[in-house]
């Protein structure tokens, strides 16, 4: 099993390259430059092996069994719980809830704490720059209540207008549902002044923070919000597996959303006793190989710290800014004053599909299309965006050759 080596000093790229296998790949005849990592990034080795070794020695169901599979099992389980505890500083164990992603997070929020409070004419405020997974379940909720959605205009730079958001706030706010940081523009929300606002005024909160914990250091008890969800694959851990974050309090005012094996302490058919937390909100055997490898990944993260590599991806973005602002004809979508290691952009002329094409045959791994944000895309009037997505592993060198290669698609498609 491959070791989590902590870093010390001055941020060594070559070292952290070293840990991810995939980064050793050719693609059409060129290095892998993996620019996509908003939409989920590379996995070290120490989570790859996390997992197999899983798979390997211990592999049982969790919570279930007395024999020595299953014990081993429901311990690192377990064990991964509390690092996700500790890597955003929940109170406690009992308020980290494993899910299959954000969007499910998401979607049990509204489900469980939304449905049984909501009445018709009660509002729900989001951003226009939300991920579809922040915006449908809270469509549904409407249709499901009668409740209103409301929605927080941005302007051309991408920010949220935080002057409308409070004039928005009004008697009949539920839910306030933001992202910590935009997918598609890689805004970054000065969260903590939004959660404020609407806490000040007895609102509940959702934060989708798919894209912040990859970036920067999250502390859900300073936020101060009632519910934070992220995903595994977006912080160089498996797919299939996230966190959702609720007050301890919050959650032990829900009902739960799935029944089934485990979310119980006692069934008849003339009722059932519920769990206690987290486990009420875990129906069903879990993606347990998918927690210890979050598991993993969090070790990694931590072992290199936050600080390091948010400052690491922040000097990639200003490189990547000035090496493409000159490129004829592109215009950058999203120019937020505060913004995480992700760009957006267009070229007159070519469509991003055939651009990401091209680059892919230049071996530059990019994201073309809407997103999950069609809003965003009709507020900017564009049918889809090319967006390239930094990560802890990326080099200056893979930033001039993404360069290259659309100087290289601009010559073949226009």
């Amino acid at each position: 099993m491959a070791a989590v080596r902590v870093m010390r000093g001055h941020f060594d790229v070559e070292r952290v390259r070293a840990d991810f296998p995939v980064l050793a790949r050719q693609v059409n005849g060129r290095p892998l430059a993996y620019l996509d990592n908003a939409a989920s990034a590379q996995q070290p080795a120490a989570v790859i092996d996390a997992v197999a070794g899983y798979a390997r020695a211990h592999h049982a169901n969790v919570h279930r069994g007395v024999h020595t599979l299953s014990q081993e099992a429901t311990a690192l389980y377990e064990a991964a719980r509390e690092k996700a505890r500790r890597f955003i500083n929940a109170a406690s164990t009992t308020e980290i809830i494993f899910l299959r992603g954000t969007t499910e997070a998401v979607n049990l929020v509204a489900q469980a704490h939304g449905r049984p409070r909501l009445k018709p004419g009660d509002e729900i405020l989001v951003s226009w720059l939300e991920h579809h997974s922040n915006i449908v379940p809270w469509q549904m909720l409407c249709g499901q209540t009668g409740a209103v959605l409301r929605v927080v205009p941005i302007d051309r730079r991408g920010v949220v207008d935080f002057d409308r958001y409070l004039a928005m706030l009004g008697p009949r706010t539920r839910i306030v549902a933001l992202a910590h940081v935009s997918n598609a523009l890689g805004t970054v929300l000065p969260i903590r002044a939004f959660l404020d606002a609407a806490r000040e005024r007895g609102i509940a909160t959702l934060v989708d923070g798919a894209q912040a914990v990859p970036h920067l250091a999250v502390d859900v008890q300073a936020l101060g919000c009632d519910f934070y969800a992220f995903s595994g694959h977006k912080m160089y851990g498996p797919t299939g597996i996230g966190v959702l974050y609720g007050r301890e309090r919050t959650l032990e005012a829900m009902t739960p959303w799935q029944g089934g094996g485990d979310m119980i302490l006692s069934v008849s058919f003339d009722g059932t006793t519920y769990n206690h937390l987290p486990h009420r909100f875990e129906a069903g055997t879990p993606n347990i190989a998918g927690a210890i490898g979050l598991g993993a990944a969090i070790d990694y993260l931590k072992a290199i710290g936050m600080e390091r590599i948010g400052h690491h991806e922040q000097e990639l973005l200003a490189y990547a800014t000035a090496r493409l602002a000159d490129i004829p004809g592109l215009a950058f979508v999203g120019t937020a004053p505060e913004k995480s290691s992700l760009m957006s952009f267009t070229i007159e002329g070519v469509h991003p599909h055939d651009l990401g094409t091209v680059l892919d045959s230049e071996g530059v791994a990019v994201r073309t299309g809407h997103h999950c944000a069609m809003p965003v895309m009709e507020y900017f009037g564009v049918p889809a965006t090319t967006r390239a997505s930094f990560g802890l592993y990326n080099t200056r060198a893979e930033i001039d050759a993404l360069r290259e290669a659309l100087l290289h698609a601009i010559r073949m498609l226009r």
